[in-house]
């Protein structure tokens, strides 16, 4: 059990950070309610979260590719929380935008060293990142139920109480920081023996964007579309928000356990063509009839989530952080930069019809993933090997770490020599 209780930490962690994605969202309906704010002035919070955010995120991968800075998962957390505690203090709409920017920083400087820690107290299986992620699905799914309980009986005024998680966040990466092992400074990561394999990155990186932008999208406006749809109960709202977040609980697990069997590429490419047709029923069902929509769509979108940060890693694995700046963090918050041409859309027609193009995302996605080759994974006799077609080797690969914080087994310490040429399967 103490071997588990890094990775464990991390994923609680992840989860206080994650809160503060999702409490953008669940904020808005009382953005709307409680200061009159148009489809397209909440979607100008969405973008000012998202913004900074986005400009940020590679950046501080970069940095974590020179030198360890685990300083930043509680200095980062902290920030994250701050944000969002102040963005309901004032009635000014520049102060909102300002204060949620704030929280987007923080949570550019958390991701991309929480998954180079991650990576390193997981020994590089893919099922261990998978609970990582799940924390952060977790903090997203707690984040609607959170603002409700403080933000629904005393107004946005109460929002200095929804820093509480952030400061639970802070003091519980403190334990893995001093269990891991310092890396020097200028020293690349365990992954840094293989070679870059650019092409496949990038367009792994736009199936990511096109993913951001079905999930931010949502994420935005699935609480005001069930109201829509249910006679405007903000309960309806909420709760199809909290489905949102919660199916990527059980996708991300169910992820690392079906990339183990089949392959991440193949296993992400089933995962978002299935997801076009989830957001169809989602904005076709009438009623209540939407909410297991918005729980398949949820489960389809966060399938693919912590098997793309880590075929991420392996695609890029000299830039470890920069890699995992980009895929858990840059390509997420793009998503919010298309919000307000949602907004604006919906403000001229309606709600149903500016969220309609979100179906054609997880597509693109696909088809991009189709072009995606498997990454080689080392054996323990040092041959490389598709992890896709050998079931024995991903079995190994997906197991829960062995070692010791900081410390990781050799068979997996390093990813292979180069990407596989093999062609990829096809659906």
């Amino acid at each position: 059990m103490r071997r588990n209780l890094p990775i464990t930490l991390l994923s609680v962690g992840h989860a206080c950070v994650d809160v503060y994605q999702g409490a953008v969202a669940a904020l808005v309906p009382f953005f709307v309610a409680e200061r009159a704010y148009s489809y397209a002035a909440v979607s100008g919070v969405v973008l000012a979260a998202s913004v900074l955010s986005s400009v940020a995120q590679p950046l501080f991968g970069v940095l974590t590719d020179r030198r360890a800075v685990p300083w930043l998962l509680p200095v980062s957390t902290l920030l994250a929380g701050l944000g969002i505690a102040l963005s309901g203090v004032s009635d000014s709409y520049a102060v909102t935008l300002a204060a949620v920017a704030l929280s987007g920083v923080g949570v550019a400087a958390y991701h991309p060293e929480s998954a180079r820690v991650a990576r390193a107290v997981a020994g590089g299986s893919h099922t261990a990142m998978g609970w990582f992620s799940l924390g952060g699905n977790l903090g997203f799914a707690l984040a609607p139920l959170t603002v409700a309980a403080v933000v629904a009986f005393g107004g946005l005024r109460l929002t200095p109480l929804l820093l509480l998680p952030a400061v639970a966040g802070a003091a519980l990466c403190l334990p893995v920081l001093r269990a891991e092992q310092p890396r020097p400074s200028g020293t690349a990561g365990p992954s840094a023996a293989g070679r870059d394999d650019t092409a496949s990155f990038v367009r792994l990186s736009l199936a990511v964007v096109c993913r951001s932008v079905a999930f931010v999208g949502l994420g935005a406006f699935v609480a005001l579309y069930a109201a829509e749809r249910m006679d405007g109960s903000r309960a309806a709202g909420t709760t199809a928000l909290f489905l949102l977040y919660l199916g990527g609980a059980a996708g991300s697990v169910l992820g690392g356990a079906l990339a183990g069997r089949w392959g991440r590429v193949r296993v992400a490419r089933w995962s978002y063509l299935l997801t076009a047709g989830s957001v169809t029923g989602l904005l076709l069902a009438p009623g209540p009839a939407l909410y297991p929509f918005v729980v398949l769509t949820s489960a389809g979108l966060y399938v693919p989530f912590s098997l793309q940060v880590t075929l991420g890693q392996d695609y890029l694995p000299s830039r470890v952080g920069t890699a995992s700046g980009v895929t858990l963090g840059l390509t997420v918050s793009v998503g919010g930069l298309i919000s307000p041409l949602i907004g604006a859309l919906a403000d001229h027609t309606s709600l149903r019809t500016a969220l309609t193009p979100l179906i054609l995302m997880p597509v693109l996605a696909w088809l991009l993933l189709r072009t995606l080759p498997e990454p080689a994974l080392p054996s323990p006799s040092g041959a490389t090997e598709a992890d896709g077609p050998a079931p024995r080797l991903r079995a190994s690969a997906c197991s829960w770490p062995a070692g010791s914080a900081g410390r990781t087994p050799a068979h997996r310490s390093a990813p292979s020599t180069r990407p596989s040429r093999a062609a990829p399967a096809r659906w």
